[in-house]
């Protein structure tokens, strides 16, 4: 039989509490906030839908995906700085998954078959887009975008682009809520049926 330090013995009793410890917890509670990023048009109209979904806890636009640090709205309107006018959306999973975040809600307010354009709105900056922050939500989106494209709801296909999140850079305060502020402000977002 070996001999053992107290030192060892200890450290080996120590691993062994550890472990029956750990083995003996319950497993962590599932996440109640996540985020996602979505583009689908001006983002006025956007965040005046999500802003009423039950699970919905925060929404504000913003800038993403695009080559420009810290771009402004007079930049990104421009259409050179590839940024897409976006909402960023905190949501408790809980209570709304992402997938019918996308399914139910994203693909019925905008119409995701028109390239670069929602209603007068035209260019770059008003392309459908997903921003994944995950794996999880990347296989999500392209699943999601596959179902809905066989579903003959949309009489052409679906040409939402699914692209990895950069930064996001929020909007000046003057966009955040314009609708609320605004109340007869311009809008092409509608729920479809």
């Amino acid at each position: 039989m070996p001999e053992w330090s107290a030192r060892t013995l200890v450290a080996l009793v120590s691993s062994l509490v550890a472990v029956a410890a750990y083995a003996a917890s319950p497993s962590p509670a599932p996440p109640t906030r996540e985020t996602a990023i979505l583009a689908g048009g001006c983002f006025w109209g956007m965040q005046e839908i999500l802003r009423g979904i039950p699970g919905v806890l925060a929404t504000d636009v913003g800038y993403t995906g695009g080559i420009t640090s810290n771009p402004t709205y007079e930049d990104v309107h421009t259409g050179a700085t590839g940024h897409a006018e976006s909402v960023r959306i905190v949501f408790d999973p809980t209570k709304l998954s992402y997938e019918d975040l996308l399914e139910k809600w994203f693909f019925r307010m905008h119409d995701p078959t028109t390239k670069n354009r929602q209603g007068n709105d035209v260019g770059s900056q008003y392309r459908s887009a997903i921003f994944y922050t995950s794996d999880a939500q990347r296989v999500t989106a392209e699943r999601v975008i596959a179902r809905v494209n066989a579903g003959g709801k949309w009489k052409k296909p679906i040409v939402t682009t699914v692209e990895a999140a950069g930064p996001f850079t929020r909007a000046e305060e003057e966009h955040q809520d314009y609708l609320q502020k605004n109340p007869g402000g311009y809008t092409c977002h509608y729920l479809r049926d």
